[in-house]
């Protein structure tokens, strides 16, 4: 690993400013995507704050913290903060999946069309049977919306107090994930450090390696490296 775009997680604003500040002096690390409150009183000022450092490529909104983007859905000043994300050539990454949070994503990329929208840590959605169908559905709609982007991140799962760390237990989801985004737009994320109590970072990176191991190599080098460039226009040196 030679770069890495960090996600914040915490939800205090001056948290952001320490982790650009910690990056200005590790080349390591080519972007940062924030943690703001879209949808209230100064979202617009804090952007315009942290977006004036280069590093700064987008932010994080989702099931986190007590935030939730299914409610938000029905705040107008929400939709704006997106529009504004959008014109500032930025982000929004998602957090913990579930089906009606991606049900709001894509009614967010149809609002605001021209936001890049990277949803995170797809893989750990369990699918029920029942609702197999509607997962399906949404897969296709993300795959046919160009600005929409997908982390095969957070793959390693535990099943009867065991994690498998063999290739086949997960080839099914990430082919399913994999097929319907297309190979320009499936990003890899380590979901590090909640993926800690899962494996190492070894065995974390190491399932995926396999499986790109099976593709082109422009195929790999799209999932571990230019797709994120696209997703998140962090530049190169």
């Amino acid at each position: 690993m030679t770069g890495a775009v960090v996600v914040e997680c915490s939800p205090l604003i001056e948290d952001n400013q320490w982790v650009l500040d910690a990056s200005a002096n590790d080349s390591s690390i080519v972007g940062v995507v924030g943690f703001l409150d879209a949808g209230k009183p100064g979202f617009g000022q804090d952007l315009d704050r942290f977006g004036k450092d280069p590093l700064f490529r987008g932010v994080r909104y989702g099931d986190l913290w007590g935030r939730n983007i299914v409610e938000q859905m029905g705040n107008p000043q929400f939709v704006e903060d997106m529009r504004l994300l959008a014109e500032m050539d930025m982000s929004l990454d998602s957090a913990n999946p579930h089906l009606d949070l991606l049900e709001a994503l894509l009614q967010l990329s149809d609002q605001v069309p021209d936001l890049r929208i990277i949803v995170d840590h797809l893989p750990k959605l369990p699918v029920a049977a029942s609702e197999r169908a509607r997962y399906e559905r949404i897969l296709g709609e993300f795959s046919a919306r160009p600005q929409t982007y997908v982390k095969i991140s957070a793959v390693l799962l535990e099943q009867g107090g065991t994690v498998s760390y063999e290739l086949d237990d997960y080839r099914s989801t990430i082919d399913e994930i994999a097929g319907a985004f297309g190979e320009d737009r499936v990003l890899y994320g380590s979901d590090w450090p909640n993926s800690d109590p899962l494996g190492t970072y070894g065995q974390v990176i190491g399932i995926v390696r396999e499986y790109f191991e099976e593709k082109s190599e422009s195929a790999r080098e799209k999932y571990f490296r230019l797709n994120s460039m696209a997703a998140y226009k962090w530049v190169d040196g």
